[in-house]
């Protein structure tokens, strides 16, 4: 495949090692620097850059027939107007909160312990969740993944980022530390005991393989996908 990785980073830059050995080429690399470039050089876009500019990134790959996936957090308020470009354009798109394929086994195991505490109100659940100092959104996309699959699966009614909540709510709190690619941890605590599972990341090639295995699925699809239909998962 020829690869435009729109957000040039660290995470762009360890996305470019990981397709390379993988045997695809990269022909574009665009930074907050790049003023011009043309889309259509590429097979696929991975967008990995920041929430001011995913909205753009999408809709240019997306006018221009480029199927793109998105790991770019931040910018969900925007998602059903991209789903709506995508599909009238009859486009390709994935968007993943976390590519990881570690996580996203976290996200269905997340899910299952949701259902089966769901009537043992003696349990309050919480989120923490620690990255990088360099993160610009705080809670970060694979904890409100979490806390929505909490949601979907039990009584609770949304989430907050703090602890002062209430008892449909579930606390987030975000933590930012020099060095941390990713930890996330989901805590089930009652009187008498405590469940927690965590997922942390060693580095950043987990999530960039994801991408990768992601954008090669993604080739000759058109719709909307996640990273379940990927693994085919979930």
């Amino acid at each position: 495949m020829r690869i435009a990785l729109l957000g040039y980073g660290k995470m762009g830059k360890v996305i470019e090692q990981i397709a390379l050995q993988r045997g695809h080429t990269i022909v574009l690399k665009v930074d907050e620097n790049t003023t011009t470039y043309d889309i259509t050089l590429a097979d696929i876009a991975i967008d990995f850059s920041i929430p001011s500019a995913a909205v753009a990134n999408i809709s240019d790959c997306l006018i221009n027939g480029i199927p793109v996936i998105s790991g770019t957090t931040g910018w969900l308020k925007d998602f059903e107007a991209i789903v709506g470009l995508c599909k009238n354009k009859n486009g390709a798109f994935i968007y993943a909160s976390n590519f990881s394929l570690g996580v996203n086994i976290f996200f269905e195991l997340n899910k299952n312990l949701a259902k089966m505490t769901k009537n043992l109100s003696q349990y309050n659940v919480s989120i923490e969740e620690i990255h990088h100092t360099q993160k610009l959104d705080a809670p970060s996309g694979t904890a409100i993944t979490l806390a929505e699959g909490i949601i979907e699966n039990s009584n609770y009614k949304s989430w907050k980022l703090n602890t002062n909540v209430n008892a449909e709510e579930i606390p987030i709190e975000a933590k930012r530390v020099e060095n941390i690619p990713g930890t996330h941890s989901v805590n089930y605590e009652s009187k008498v005991d405590a469940i927690k599972i965590t997922h942390t990341a060693h580095n950043r090639e987990g999530f960039a393989l994801g991408a990768v295995i992601a954008a090669e699925w993604l080739q000759n699809k058109t719709g909307v996908f996640t990273m379940n239909d990927v693994l085919n998962i979930g």
